[in-house]
């Protein structure tokens, strides 16, 4: 073992001091609220060095946006729903340390061979045979690329784009986060034609319009997978439904440590109770803690603060009722009674094809699918459509998805629906331009809530699942830390640019992104 979570020896581990290794005989008792990624990470850090927890989680089953319910087909099959299709890429170092609790060598994830994007004009981009080390990363996909090429490189504004060369948190916010992701790609003069592989693979992976969308995001994005890391841009999968693969496994661990879990359990209060305590109020039942974790998207979070006046203070609590959700988005599952190609990818991104922006073949790597897809004849298949126009009928939008499908892959025109589900979702964090100096932090200003999440600032370069996986640590380091109790230790991508050279360009630009 070489000591790092990955194959990038630059990767970083951050500092969590020191300390005992667990809390005394009848220790403290901490609430996380919440069971997706953040709060399950919380809770088995607070857990493992002797924390009395208990886990509140509203729905039926953990997981949050990676949750899944079972449901019964029209063919009478029973099968997993979910909120789609996650990519798990190899930079989510503490997401996959939370993973390994239960599966050591994380057998339950398989790797995609290509992260494959198609525009409708036909040209399309992949990353299989493209270097995955800096700058060879970079000069790699300009090689191989139809859609971004050496002329394109060359009309490029380099001064402008001088900030990919150096990113740094809290630098690069300070830097981009007043402007959107397609004014800052309009400034770099970023070619029309690879448009969407910005959008497809950074902008639209947080399910908003890039005109809304900061900056300084985008950026970030940009350095975790692709100019900062040398992980590259190939991702696993799991191999069987989220439950089956990960939560159940998960769940089971927890309840090993003692830690005590309720499902279907809506926290509706959290008040402090004199300088020490706190008080959870859920259901019908009040309980005392001696600290809190609030670990909710944002219309739970929002909801449990708007109940809780009296919790931490007037400013804190106006700042999380500023926050917003980005527009629906609408997941569509159908299962179809002929196969897709053989050929065809587990996962292709997709631009141009009015709001389609993903295809999954979920039969390729997921146990569930496939083996209905062999009983049946057919295939499973997963559409996305983010950041819909609220004024759109859902409706028309799932019928122009399903016809789009026909388009990307026309082998299916011929496939009849046996059954379909569609999810609409509005409850992802918009990090809008200007709006990080008044997100939220894990720390609160009362050493006992903290706060977890992708919404939450985190300090580190850290995104999307691998936030809320990294927030929740934080979350967990920041109460054992009142009992002197060593946290779990973090790992990121590297936390500056990787060369010198393209560091001491990037401090030469007019608004540099690295962080000193």
């Amino acid at each position: 073992m070489s000591g790092y979570p990955g194959r990038d020896r630059r990767a970083r581990r951050v500092d969590v001091g020191g300390g005992r290794e667990r809390v005394g005989p009848d220790g403290p008792r901490v609430a996380v609220v919440g069971g997706g990624i953040a709060g399950l990470a919380a809770a088995t850090a607070l857990a493992e060095r002797g924390v009395r927890v208990t886990l509140y989680e509203r729905d039926a089953q953990f997981g949050g946006r990676l949750a899944g319910w079972r449901t019964v087909l029209a063919d009478g099959s029973r099968a997993t729903m979910s909120r789609g299709f996650h990519a798990f890429f190899r930079q989510y170092y503490n997401l996959r340390a939370l993973l390994r609790r239960t599966d050591p060598g994380l057998h339950g994830l398989t790797g995609l061979p290509d992260y494959p994007l198609r525009h409708r004009d036909g040209g399309q981009d992949g990353f299989a045979r493209v270097p995955r080390t800096p700058p060879l990363s970079a000069l790699g996909f300009v090689a191989r690329s139809p859609s971004f090429g050496w002329r394109d490189l060359g009309r490029m504004n380099a001064r402008a784009a001088l900030p990919l060369l150096d990113v740094g948190v809290p630098g690069v916010y300070e830097a981009l986060d007043e402007v959107s992701a397609s004014a800052f790609l309009a400034r770099i003069r970023f070619p029309e034609a690879a448009h969407h592989l910005a959008f497809e693979v950074f902008s639209r992976s947080f399910f908003a319009d890039p005109a809304t969308l900061s900056a300084a995001e985008l950026v970030l994005m940009f350095h975790i997978y692709f100019l900062g890391s040398s992980e590259g841009l190939l991702f696993d999968v799991p191999r069987e439904p989220f439950p089956q693969a990960l939560w159940d496994p998960l769940a089971r661990y927890l309840e090993g440590l003692g830690a005590e879990l309720r499902t279907g359990t809506p926290v509706r209060e959290v008040r402090p109770l004199g300088a020490e305590r706190m008080e959870v109020v859920a259901a019908e039942t009040a309980e005392r803690f001696d600290g809190v974790v609030l670990a909710l998207d944002t219309g739970g979070l929002r909801s449990v603060v708007g109940g809780s006046p009296e919790l931490v203070g007037p400013a804190w609590r106006a700042r999380v009722g500023a926050l917003r959700t980005t527009p629906p988005f609408l997941v569509s599952r159908l299962w179809l009674s002929r196969p897709v190609a053989a050929d065809r990818h587990g996962f292709l991104g997709t631009s141009g094809f009015d709001g389609l922006d993903n295809v999954s073949v979920l039969d390729r790597w997921e146990g569930e699918a496939h083996r209905w897809a062999l009983r049946s004849g057919g295939s499973v298949v997963e559409l996305h459509a983010y950041a819909v126009d609220p004024a759109e009928r859902r409706a028309e939008v799932e019928d122009r998805m399903a016809r789009r499908l026909r388009e990307v892959y026309p082998e299916t025109a011929d496939a009849k629906i046996v059954d379909a589900r569609h999810e609409w979702r509005e409850d992802c964090p918009l990090f809008a331009v200007g709006g990080y100096r008044e997100r939220p932090g894990v720390r609160t200003g009362d050493a006992r809530v903290t706060m977890a999440g992708d919404l939450v600032r985190t300090g580190l370069p850290v995104a999307l699942m691998e936030r809320a996986a990294t927030s929740g640590f934080l979350a967990a380091n920041a109460q054992l830390e009142r009992w002197g109790v060593r946290g779990e230790p973090l790992w990121t991508v590297p936390r500056r640019g990787r060369s010198a050279v393209a560091r001491a360009l990037a401090g030469l630009g007019e608004r540099p992104g690295g962080g000193r």
